[in-house]
């Protein structure tokens, strides 16, 4: 598993800011239809959830893929942070302890890799899901931003694939 560097966390962030100041409705919008204006995150914070999910995964294709995206992530940002702002490479952000998945909690990533690459076909919703996703791996482990959501959604996973397997076996 990769370590977030700071820069990993600066793209994890400004994919996140992206998305919200391109969401953002205004006040008005936002007092007229709340739950509405909402719902219109929900695909974007659904794929974030998969992306934590993701890079949690410790090994197979899927881990693979999310450390590698990671790995990318991470050169990119400190590039930016060197170049861009004379800042310094090579600092890790802090990492959060986090609860691995389970059989059955992988079982369950896998079958949100299927759903999330489904739905990414569409042309509406497919680059807010793939942005969710990426920002999701940038920030999964970083305890500072995101960490806090890695413990609870492992568990989650875990309990439901115990509840499906559980019954299905």
């Amino acid at each position: 598993m990769n370590i977030v560097t700071i820069g990993g966390v600066t793209i994890g962030l400004a994919i996140l800011l992206g998305n919200l100041i391109s969401w953002w409705p205004g006040l008005k919008g936002l007092r007229k239809d709340p739950a509405g204006r909402a719902a219109e995150l929900a695909p974007f914070l659904a794929a974030w959830a998969y992306g934590v999910l993701a890079i949690l995964t410790v090994g197979g294709l899927i881990g693979w893929i999310a450390d590698t995206a990671l790995w990318i992530t991470n050169w990119l940002g400190d590039v930016a942070l060197v170049w861009g702002v004379g800042g310094r490479i090579g600092q890790h952000g802090r990492a959060v302890a986090y609860l691995p998945l389970t059989q059955t909690g992988t079982a369950i990533v896998l079958l949100l890799t299927v759903c999330v690459m489904v739905a990414a076909r569409n042309p509406k919703r497919g680059p807010q899901l793939k942005a969710g996703a990426w920002c999701g791996i940038c920030l999964g482990t970083s305890a500072g931003v995101a960490g806090f959501a890695a413990v609870p959604l492992a568990t989650a996973v875990n309990w439901l694939g115990d509840s499906l397997y559980g019954a299905v076996v």
